[in-house]
């Protein structure tokens, strides 16, 4: 079942908010300082009330297990000198429990989302995915989604 977030919905968010984090750490651990999440309990409670930052949560058949969540923001930029303003649907973040995986959840999630932004007349929807995660690099290109613009780097 996908539903917008909810607060009873808190305690399993940021049990996947660590699981995501340590992908990243992983990953990248001069990047990711890991086992961490990027909210607390607080400032999670306020994303889910805010609409310009919408959460999806993919539960259980009981309704009471989180088994994936999609952080999303929406974004707009406009009278940019170079830019249209077109509105955007951005992913923050999508993480489906390691147990859940190979189910068809994130699949179910990224669906809500783009069903969510076409109700809101979005003209896309974007991410970011780290390179150090090859597994959601080919799940995003899975879906459909191509490169948009591609972040470098040199470390010193």
């Amino acid at each position: 079942m996908i539903r917008r977030a909810e607060q009873r919905d808190i305690p399993d968010i940021l049990q996947l908010l660590v699981q995501v984090d340590m992908v990243h750490h992983n990953g990248r651990p001069d990047l990711f300082k890991g086992p961490a999440t990027k909210y607390d309990g607080e400032q999670l409670a306020v994303l889910l009330a805010d609409d310009q930052t919408p959460v999806f949560v993919c539960t259980d058949e009981t309704d009471s297990k989180v088994l994936g969540h999609a952080f999303c923001v929406h974004k707009q930029v406009l009278q940019d000198r170079v830019l249209t303003d077109i509105r955007t649907l951005y992913i923050d973040d999508i993480c489906v429990d390691e147990n859940a995986r190979r189910q068809k959840v994130g699949q179910q999630l990224y669906d809500a989302v783009l069903a969510y932004a076409r109700e809101c007349g979005c003209y896309n929807v974007t991410l970011n995915v780290w390179s150090c995660n090859p597994g959601a690099m080919a799940f995003y290109e899975n879906c459909g989604m191509k490169p948009q613009k591609i972040g470098m780097e040199t470390i010193l």
